[in-house]
């Protein structure tokens, strides 16, 4: 099963890897710390630590989950822009979601010709 023709040949990039770090207070969220490392495991300087968020907001229609990036250098400078992160992740969520909204409302819907419906095929009316 290996040897299928057709499955992809999956492979992590030895150059690109990172150590994760995961920190929540178990209320409101969790923060992520990615830190660099080479292929042998070791810190990587050359590289910037990266921060990310995620936190689960309650919404009339369930539970809408966000994930974002936190620009921070420290973990105390994370943690200090988590909440304006969130924020500016829920703006962008809904404005995301009233732009396929509007997509959806303009969307067209054109019979095809040729077609079967109630007025026969083509749609055009025939009189017996």
């Amino acid at each position: 099963m290996a040897n299928e023709p057709n499955l992809p040949d999956i492979q992590l990039d030895a150059e690109s890897l990172y150590r994760e770090e995961v920190f929540t207070d178990r209320k409101a969220g969790t923060l992520r710390r990615l830190v660099p490392i080479t292929a042998e495991g070791a810190d990587d300087p050359r590289r910037d630590v990266l921060y990310s968020g995620q936190t689960q907001l309650l919404t009339p229609g369930g539970v809408l989950p966000l994930a974002f990036e936190i620009d921070a250098k420290t973990l105390p400078e994370a943690l200090a822009k988590f909440s304006e992160s969130v924020k500016v992740a829920l703006e962008q969520a809904i404005d995301e979601a009233r732009e396929y909204r509007r997509e959806a409302a303009s969307r067209i819907v054109v019979p095809e010709a040729g077609g079967l419906g109630p007025m026969g095929p083509g749609g055009k009316l025939k009189l017996p």
